[in-house]
């Protein structure tokens, strides 16, 4: 599997794109990307407007360094067609596809992109909502080297599953390790769900951190004031990025003066640990790029 690029997806943040409001505040929020929904936050009689200003939107050039994405209307509904045409045609930087539960169905809709006339920068975004998701996951994750990112489509998820949302999220872990297993055989980047309760700021930043040490490179959002808190939690500390540039200094040292064993902290370094820390280091440098 060929090294990526790392780049910032901490807060991935759901704006519905029939609220010229919420698109304009985007514009400024501290987002690593957005995704403009065109799905669950946009009611039947709007999704035609709703299509339009997403695409519009992609294409302002008024959202910075984010990472623009937009999420259509899934492949048994009425406007899947043509929320693709256009999506493809706007050419963000994603297309998020909700429940998408197999291989053959990541090959067609790379098919449809392609045929569509989308940019090589369009990557597509599955999300993985189902029980047959988690199941298929391998599978979904390696069907196309265009398919980017996976998303965890939690809520979905617990209803499959007549599971309850309960803090820890024991009846959706199995499902959750599944999907990054896949992910990382496969080399992917993998979105945490949603949290639900906006003004649970403790249960949110609980789960971000769970996320954080499940593995997770990020976190999907549906409020501004959710942004900050993610940001913080997935991004190394101050102290991490210290103790990985020491044990980088010290591997380095090591190395030229030929020895075989390097120790920092009384601990000692062996060849992951160095991975791991240039990991923190190219994860810090990227997010300070971001900001600049």
């Amino acid at each position: 599997m060929p090294e990526q690029i790392y780049r910032p997806r901490r807060s991935v943040l759901y704006m519905p794109s029939a609220n010229a409001r919420a698109l304009e505040k985007a514009k400024a929020l501290p987002a690593d990307a957005i995704i403009f929904d065109l799905e669950d936050a946009v009611a039947p009689d709007a999704k035609e407007a709703a299509r339009d200003a997403a695409c519009a939107a992609v294409t302002s050039g008024e959202y910075g360094n984010r990472e623009l994405t937009i999420r259509i209307n899934g492949m048994d509904t009425q406007w899947h067609d043509a929320d693709l045409a256009a999506a493809a045609a706007a050419g963000p930087d994603g297309i998020v596809v909700p429940k998408v539960g197999s291989a053959d169905e990541v090959r067609r809709l790379v098919a449809a992109l392609e045929a569509a006339g989308a940019p090589e920068k369009t990557k597509l975004w599955a999300m993985v909502e189902t029980p047959a998701a988690m199941l298929s996951c391998l599978g979904i994750a390696t069907a196309s080297d265009r398919l980017a990112v996976l998303v965890m489509g939690t809520n979905d998820l617990a209803k499959e599953l007549h599971a309850a949302h309960v803090p820890g999220r024991a009846p959706l872990l199995t499902g959750l390790g599944l999907c990054l297993l896949a992910a990382r055989a496969a080399g992917k980047v993998i979105l945490d769900g949603v949290y639900n309760d906006v003004k649970d700021a403790d249960g949110f930043a609980a789960e971000c951190r769970q996320g954080q040490q499940l593995g997770f490179d990020g976190k999907t959002l549906i409020h501004p004031s959710q942004v900050e808190p993610c940001n913080a939690v997935f991004a190394p500390s101050q102290q991490e990025v210290a103790e990985a540039e020491e044990i980088v200094r010290v591997w380095d040292e090591t190395l030229a003066a030929g020895k075989g064993v390097a120790t920092v902290n009384g601990r000692m370094i062996e060849n992951l640990h160095v991975d791991n820390a240039r990991r923190v280091l190219d994860i810090n440098a990227a997010i300070a790029g971001l900001q600049a």
